[in-house]
């Protein structure tokens, strides 16, 4: 699994986990979900994303260095 895909997993994820808490725990869970969506949005405008630096550092490959493995 590529970076990218996974930071959609991560993101998805989150989103969805907010919702339920928001729904089954308290109210104001609904602020995760405010959260993950500043932060994709701030992360398309500068390039800068904290999940995607982690998972680099685990050892995952951007879609770009898969590609050129592959050859």
């Amino acid at each position: 699994m590529t970076v990218e895909r996974a930071l959609l997993v991560f993101a998805g994820s989150m989103v969805l986990l907010s919702v339920v808490l928001t729904y089954f725990v308290h109210p104001n869970f609904v602020w995760l979900t405010v959260f993950v969506g500043a932060n994709m949005v701030q992360s398309a405008f500068t390039g800068f994303c904290p999940a995607v630096m982690v998972m680099k550092k685990l050892g995952m490959q951007t879609e770009a260095q898969q590609a050129c493995s592959v050859r």
